[in-house]
């Protein structure tokens, strides 16, 4: 049975690209635009994985992996934040909020997809 992965990215190229790029390696996707319904898909949709971009209109990718990693149901599925943040003291706190793996915008199309076959 494929993987499923939860793409949580409001720029659409972004998001096209990733769940392209997923599905081309026999993953199943749902992409959420809005970082306010990511968590009500994620228990939806009940990912292997969730990508996460982390600059997010309404609600921050930093906030919403506080908020799977605090939800019993979610809290052990992997996520794997992406974001043009390229510090070390910002992959740090993002980490330190539970996220699983960084991957730096502009992305690596090997290195995207050896991080999300990592997770899984």
């Amino acid at each position: 049975m494929a993987k499923r992965v939860l793409v949580v990215e409001d720029n659409e190229l972004n998001l096209k690209l990733f769940c392209d790029l997923l599905e081309a390696h026999e993953y199943v996707t749902e992409g959420v635009r809005d970082g306010r319904e990511a968590v009500v898909r994620a228990r939806a949709f009940l990912p292997d994985l969730i990508v996460m971009d982390i600059q997010l209109p309404h609600v921050s990718g930093y906030d919403l992996i506080l908020q799977l990693k605090a939800d019993p149901a979610l809290r052990d599925i992997p996520v794997m934040a992406v974001t043009a943040y390229a510090g070390r003291e910002d992959e740090e706190r993002i980490r330190a909020a539970g996220a699983d793996a960084y991957v730096s915008k502009p992305i690596s199309l090997v290195r995207f997809v050896d991080a999300v076959a990592a997770l899984l």
